[in-house]
């Protein structure tokens, strides 16, 4: 009784921790999941947490994310990061109308009723494919192999992301050799960390250079009208349930539902696919604007938790493109928690009930903290983001935050190693399609490779 009650002590402070850091970073533009989640995953399990509380952090850090994401998203028209990309259309069509807020409420609403559905089903599903899973641990170098070939493809690079596949093999393969040359072992963390802020840094690259600096400079600041806040319910705390219609709980529902089993799919392609289906049902242009906004944001939500929860519950592998980015830290992070040789992860470590007990304490802190917040202050919050905040200085926050993981497992070599990966994955994001989930794979990959290709060990 004793240690249940120090799991939930754990799970509950990690989980606001994690609500209240990523309630706040949702509402910088730009702020990228995978180089702003991962990193910070990565510290807290480096820190010792335990995996009660590793779990319950990340799931309320997504879950706050993932509304937040909805202030800069409709209110000034700038996407609150990847997954919001997909539903800046709708939302600007409704900010031109002059009901920005309305937006607002329906993509939060939608966002938390869509997480609550998500995580039952999970778990579910996940348990009903454990039964495979050594199957599928012994195919484990074929499958990511297998799954780099199919992600490339799928990715806007196509086929230049699968010619990429063995060269960026090497390269990793290279990167990793120069590390046991120097320090008698390999690096993972400062792999990982290049990957992940690959994006980030090779915008920092392209405007060091005269000649690209072209491309992201801007002659005149941005102009941003923000709508005053109106507020149709009284106390602090409004209900989900009331703000969306009947039509738009069951769309929401039906996408959450549908998207938390398509685990391996691409969270923002989904995301598409939902929009456009609803905006053929849906005649009417503002209760097809409104009903697609929260059905969208709900699937930012459920394919989050679902990519999370059922490759980790049911294999203890990466094998989604969620698992090989922003929850990449939950699978791999040696030497706390590693895949191979053998799987030692919150897939081992812990038993079903917890990935839900644990999951629905980091949704209902994120409700708690996050859903209340965001319709309550939006407009305030977005101001002062955009007065007080500078991006360039949570970039150099994200950046100082990978030196220090990168030097803590490898010193000097691995802040260099970290530095090469990120300019050479940025490039090869930014300028050829072949986007972080491609690279995280071909890294994944890339040891069965070399291996079977050229018997490099």
């Amino acid at each position: 009784m004793d240690m249940l009650l120090h799991d939930i002590l754990w799970g509950v402070g990690a989980a606001l921790a994690g609500g209240i850091i990523f309630a706040l970073i949702g509402l910088i533009s730009g702020t990228d999941e995978t180089a702003t989640i991962a990193p910070l995953t990565l510290l807290v399990i480096l820190l010792g947490f335990p995996p009660v509380a590793v779990f319950s952090w990340f799931i309320a850090a997504a879950v706050s994310k993932h509304m937040t994401h909805a202030i800069p998203t409709a209110l000034m028209g700038v996407p609150g990061d990847t997954m919001a990309v997909p539903m800046l259309k709708d939302a600007s069509i409704l900010r031109r109308l002059g009901v920005p807020h309305i937006a607002l409420r329906k993509m939060i609403s939608g966002a938390i009723l869509a997480a609550f559905v998500a995580l039952p089903i999970s778990v579910g599903f996940a348990t009903l494919l454990a039964p495979f899973a050594e199957h599928v641990k012994s195919w484990a170098p074929i499958i990511f192999t297998a799954a780099a070939v199919i992600i490339a493809y799928t990715s806007g690079g196509k086929w230049a992301s699968v010619a990429v596949l063995i060269p960026f093999a090497f390269f990793i393969t290279g990167l990793n050799k120069m590390a046991i040359a120097g320090l008698g072992k390999g690096v993972f963390i400062s792999i990982f960390l290049g990957i992940a802020i690959g994006p980030l840094f090779s915008d920092i690259v392209t405007i060091l250079s005269p000649i690209s600096r072209s491309h992201l400079q801007r002659k005149d600041r941005r102009e941003f009208w923000l709508a005053p806040e109106l507020k149709t319910w009284s106390g602090y705390f409004p209900n989900p349930m009331k703000v969306l219609n009947r039509d738009q709980k069951l769309y929401t529902v039906l996408a959450a539902a549908i998207s938390s089993l398509t685990f391996t799919f691409s969270p923002v392609g989904m995301t598409v696919m939902v929009g456009e289906i609803i905006s053929s049902k849906v005649k009417s242009l503002y209760n097809r604007l409104t009903t697609s906004l929260a059905a969208m944001n709900g699937v930012t939500e459920s394919t989050y938790i679902a990519e999370t929860i059922i490759p980790l519950m049911a294999f203890g592998l990466p094998l989604s493109p969620m698992a090989l980015g922003p929850a990449a830290p939950l699978f791999n992070a040696p030497p706390v928690y590693t895949t191979t040789p053998v799987v030692n992860n919150l897939h081992t470590l812990l038993a079903p009930w917890q990935f839900f007990v644990y999951g629905f304490i980091g949704i209902l802190v994120a409700f708690l903290v996050s859903y209340p917040f965001a319709m309550n202050y939006a407009r305030t919050a977005s101001v002062w983001v955009l007065e007080k905040v500078s991006q360039e200085a949570i970039i150099s926050m994200f950046g100082g935050l990978i030196v220090v993981l990168a030097y803590y497992e490898a010193g000097i070599i691995g802040i260099a190693i970290s530095i090469t990966v990120a300019i050479f994955g940025g490039i090869l994001n930014r300028y050829f399609g072949i986007h972080t989930g491609v690279q995280f794979m071909t890294y994944y990959a890339s040891g069965w490779l070399m291996l079977t290709l050229f018997g490099i060990k």
